[in-house]
């Protein structure tokens, strides 16, 4: 039996139809969960996709963790269930408290659609160790709500933990210490801004490339699960 790896939609999600079908490239059976739903129908893996949960309302995020879908996922994460939260789902992962710190207004206040070079800092967690440390990488990113903030002890405990995930090469929204995503303690939750489900055909991926430098997110998660 394959592996099985969740997608959640929310109202105003627009990426869970990427996300499941870079699930379905890599070999994994994808599962799409509605976000009405607590049964995560015996997914082994979730990923939170991008989008404008509820509009954004409030700030992004902040509704959707309210979502009964939600609750489910909370606890599972904090029994080791891997999450992968992508751009809204990161902000999504951050308002739930899976992981510190929140993302706030770009800087200069604009919407940033581009390829954006990036640093594999971590292949520690679920969802990276298909990476090798120090790799570059182009992933796109389109976001309005990037900037990743924290005080400066989270900061500093991210970085003693070996808990960034990935920087920005050229940081093109102004998040503290260049960070594009970061882990839990435990590895198994992960969230970063840019979206490497954009990233993972040759067809469709970023030109002129490397097109499919977000692929390893997934053969990583899928490997993990088959080897459990």
């Amino acid at each position: 039996m394959s592996a099985r790896v969740g997608v959640v939609t929310f109202p105003g999600s627009q990426d869970d139809q990427d996300a499941l079908r870079a699930v379905e490239l890599v070999g994994a059976e994808p599962i799409a969960l509605w976000h009405r739903e607590r049964d995560l129908r015996q997914v082994d893996a979730v990923v939170l996709p991008g989008g404008f949960s509820y509009g954004d309302y409030l700030r992004a995020g902040a509704i959707a963790r309210f979502s009964p879908v939600m609750e489910t996922i909370v606890a599972g994460a904090r029994e080791g269930l891997p999450v992968l939260g992508i751009c809204n789902g990161f902000q999504v992962l951050c308002e739930s408290h899976l992981l510190p710190g929140a993302l706030i207004r770009n800087g200069g206040m604009l919407f940033i659609n581009r390829d954006q070079r990036l640093r594999v800092d971590s292949v520690s967690t679920a969802w990276t160790a298909d990476y090798t440390a120090g790799q570059q990488i182009l992933i796109p990113i389109k976001n309005g709500e990037g900037r990743y903030t924290a005080d400066e002890h989270t900061l500093d405990e991210l970085e003693a933990e070996g808990r960034v995930v990935v920087r920005y090469l050229d940081n093109p929204n102004g998040s503290a210490r260049d960070i594009a995503g970061i882990a839990n303690a435990a590895g198994n939750v992960v969230g970063l801004m840019p979206h490497p489900e954009h990233a993972v055909e040759e067809l469709t991926g970023p030109y002129p490339g490397p097109a499919t430098d977000g692929l390893p997110f997934f053969t990583s998660i899928l490997k993990r699960l088959v080897a459990a």
